[in-house]
This record gives C-alpha cells, structure tokens and sequence, in this order.
C-alpha cells in the first residue's frame, strides 16, 4: 500500500508540475480557442498555399499540380493519403485516426475555363483565354486542408478518438467527381460530411442548391455541297437549331424555378458545306431533382423530334449532374452558432481601397456594403442559384457547409472578379473564416455522439424515404478528357 500511495504521489507531483509548465493560455482555452489559436498559427501557410494553387489554374481531373501539393500538405501534418481514388487521378483521401465517428471535410481545387484574371480591381488577364480560379477553389481547397490540419492537431493533443478524412475532390465543375466516389464507396462509412464554398457574404449553407443534369446532344447527318446538291444533304445543324428552337418554345411550360442554358459547340466546318455533324451542349437546373428529372425527359423527347425532322440520328453523350442539396437543420443549428463566434473580418484600407475600384466594374444595384464581410447572416433558407456535387454528397451522409466572404460584396463566382478576389487578401482572410467554423464545427462532433445521432435521425426525416439516384449512367465513367464542361 505504501508502495502505492508513493507511486500516486509522485504521479500527482508530475501532472502539477506538467499543468505549471504550460502557459496560462493554454490551460484555461476551451477546445474552439484552442481551435482557433491552431488555424490562426497556420493561417499564413495556407494562404500561401492557396495562391499557388491560384497560381495553376489547372480545369478539371488535371489538377494535377494542385491535388499533390494538397497531398503533400497533408501529409507532412500527418495525415496518411490514399491517392488516385475512384477512377480520378487527381481525387484523394487524406485519413487521421481510426475508428468511430468519422468526420469528412470536404476540398475542391479545380478552376474554370477563359476567366484568366489577375489579382487587381481591373480587367487583366494573366495569359489570354487561360483558365482562372473565378469559382475560389483554390480558396476552398486550401481552407478546408487548414481546418483539417488544425483540428487533426487539437485531436492528437487531446487523445479525441475517431477518424478525421479529408476527401480531396476534382473536377467540380461540371466533371461530378464527388459522383464517381460515392459510387467507390469513400463515404460509406462517414457519419457527417463539412464544407464550405467561397462567396460575398457569411452564412450557414443549410440545402438551397439546384440540382443539375448536363449533356452533349451530338447530331449526324450527310454532308452536301450546300449550293451545288443542297437536296442531298442532312444538316445536323439544322437539328440543333430545332432543338434550340423548341427548348425556347419549352422554357413557357416548365415551373418557373428551372433553368436551361446552352452552348453550340460544333456547327459545322464551312458555310459551303452540309454539316454532317453538329453539337450542344446543354444544362438545366431545377431545385428539385425530381421536378428536374420530369424537365429533362421532355428536352429528351424535343431533341429527337429534332433528329426525326431532319432525317439525322442524335446521341446523347458526356451525361452529368449533381442532386439538390438535401438540408440538415440539426447540424445547421450548430453550424450557425459557431460561425457566429468565428464572425468575419474587416478589410485594411488597402483592401478597401481595392474592393471599392472594383466594384466600380460592377452595376451600381449590385455592389454590396464592404463592412458585410464583418457580419453573419441569420440563419434562413436560401434560394438556389447554382449547383455542386455535394448535393450528391448530401443524399448519402448528413452534411452542412458554409459560405465565406472571400468575393468583394456583390460579386458572383465565374467572374473576373472573384477570380480576382481570390488571388488576393480579401479571400485570404474569407478562407481563413471559413477553416476557423469547419474546425470547431468538426470538434463538436467528435465531442458528442448525440449530436451525430441527431443529426443522422434528422437526415432521415430530410430524405423521406426517397433514395439517392443520380442521373450519371452507372457504366460511364469519370470523363478525364473534357475540358471543363
């Protein structure tokens, strides 16, 4: 016994002298300052890294540059990275711990074709028809690796058990590369997904998104001399001019939240020649995936009415598209009220001063109030104006994101301006928002398992017993050769 009482005594003595050796701050720091301190101690590093990651501009599934150096990033933190997952060279998935809960956190990289920008108030490609971040994946990317660094860190110092993933997603411009994971079963066993997604403003990301279905509508006929034996020709073109027309006539009666938006790609070689081959490529959006699903079956049908009229065949090619994000009010409650610890952030007088020039490229209704990157936004639903798949993500775990403001008030994503943005402070210190509310978001789950099992009953209750389906066909697989759809 007295053995025994020697050996707790000198225990004792040791903790003591451990707790006096560690700084005040330290000791006395709930888990989000501590979580805090961790992202704010790295937050130069990432924001370096987020300007290389500007600095490639590489479109989707050839994000190769951007993907390893996020690899290594993660890595040399700790992480153990599985790469070239799901078919995609440049998807990976970056693990720390074991066992349960498993929390993900979601990261994009990939820019966006012709929107070369440089980080100034003014129109100035780097290099012309180039692509740009004008969407802030570069921002996005590297935010969501510095809340998984910091929070991995926190998890280590204070022996959270569990699993941290970071799951490392291309091609998220039109290429559904978060589809194709799913589809390898890297969310299979994830309890709650997090991200975040660059904008002008600061809020909680609770559902609200379009879902989306895309497609080449390629047409074939017979080439003719067009002037010489006009008659012996079958012009695709004329199909896709059909096409167009009948999906204008459409747009009349179809709900009114839809969206169709097009592209010719191909019209054809020579005015003097009968194309025997023409192309479109098209998008439609709805904030249901259903009510989208029912809009899509009819541009189907008026695109083989196009085909049946000009005596040509059409084959429908590249099919994409993400589901409407699926909300989860539990995790939103929670998601809002770190966010508003967090707040945003000023700018600097240079900042404004930059932020105030470019606005002035802006219509003057839409320019926002600077000091709204100081502000959070109530929690509320938000009406849909894009897409993204990580409403494919939503359907198969509970999830929550946040908006950051890294764009100068009232800019949009694929601009020049937000590209812009992005390259610069202002989006530095937006991403660095965002890292601090994924951080202490992730935290509070490991820390309690009724929140996860909440959140779990309320994605149930969100889905109503409808099934995840996605429009992308089951043998196609990740379209690595496109060019950015």
């Amino acid at each position: 016994m007295k053995m025994i009482t020697k050996v707790a005594e000198g225990m004792l003595l040791a903790l003591t002298v451990a707790m006096f050796s560690m700084p005040a701050s330290a000791q006395q720091a709930t888990p989000h300052q501590q979580l805090i301190g961790l992202v704010d101690r790295q937050a130069a590093h990432f924001s370096a890294t987020s300007k290389t990651i500007w600095d490639y501009a590489e479109l989707g599934y050839q994000e190769e540059k951007s993907s390893a150096l996020l690899q290594r990033e993660l890595q040399a933190a700790g992480f153990r990275v599985q790469s070239g997952v799901a078919g995609e060279p440049t998807a990976f998935v970056a693990s720390y711990g074991q066992g349960q809960p498993v929390i993900g956190i979601l990261g994009e990289f990939d820019a966006l074709p012709g929107l070369s920008q440089d980080a100034t108030p003014v129109r100035k490609p780097i290099s012309a028809d180039a692509p740009g971040h004008a969407c802030g994946h570069n921002l996005l990317g590297s935010g969501a690796a510095l809340a998984a660094v910091a929070l991995r860190e926190y998890m280590e110092r204070n022996r959270i058990p569990g699993t941290l993933r970071y799951f490392g997603t291309p091609a998220e411009e039109g290429g559904d590369g978060k589809v194709y994971m799913i589809r390898a079963g890297l969310f299979n066993d994830v309890d709650v997904v997090l991200h975040w997604h660059p904008g002008d403003q600061n809020y909680v990301f609770n559902g609200g998104m379009l879902a989306i279905n895309t497609a080449r509508f390629q047409f074939r006929g017979i080439a003719a001399h067009a002037a010489a034996a006009p008659d012996r020709g079958r012009s695709a073109l004329d199909a896709i001019m059909l096409m167009g027309n009948g999906i204008e006539f459409l747009r009349e009666h179809i709900p009114s939240d839809s969206r169709i938006h097009y592209i010719i790609t191909n019209g054809g070689a020579a005015p003097n020649v009968v194309p025997d081959v023409a192309e479109m490529y098209l998008y439609a959006r709805n904030p249901s995936s259903v009510v989208l699903n029912n809009v899509w079956g009819r541009i189907l049908k008026i695109g083989q009415g196009a085909a049946l009229m000009t005596e040509t065949t059409l084959e429908v090619k590249d099919i994409g598209g993400d589901t409407n994000v699926v909300p989860n009010d539990v995790l939103a409650q929670v998601a809002q009220r770190n966010l508003e610890e967090v707040g945003g952030f000023r700018y600097t007088p240079g900042e404004r001063q930059f932020a105030e020039e470019l606005q002035r490229s802006l219509p003057p209704t839409e320019a926002g109030k600077l000091d709204s990157t100081a502000t959070v936004l109530p929690l509320g639903a938000r009406a849909g104006q894009a897409s993204t798949d990580a409403g494919d993500v939503s359907w198969n775990v509970p999830t929550i994101g946040f908006r950051a403001a890294t764009f100068v008030p009232g800019v949009v994503a694929h601009t020049w301006q937000a590209a812009a943005s992005s390259g610069m402070s202002i989006g530095q210190k937006g991403m660095v928002v965002a890292a601090k509310a994924l951080a202490i978001t992730g935290a509070d789950l490991f820390a309690d398992a009724q929140l996860i099992a909440d959140a779990k009953a309320e994605f149930r209750r969100q889905l109503n017993g409808n099934t995840y389906q996605s429009v992308v066909p089951e043998f196609q697989k990740p379209p690595l050769g496109y060019r950015n759809r």
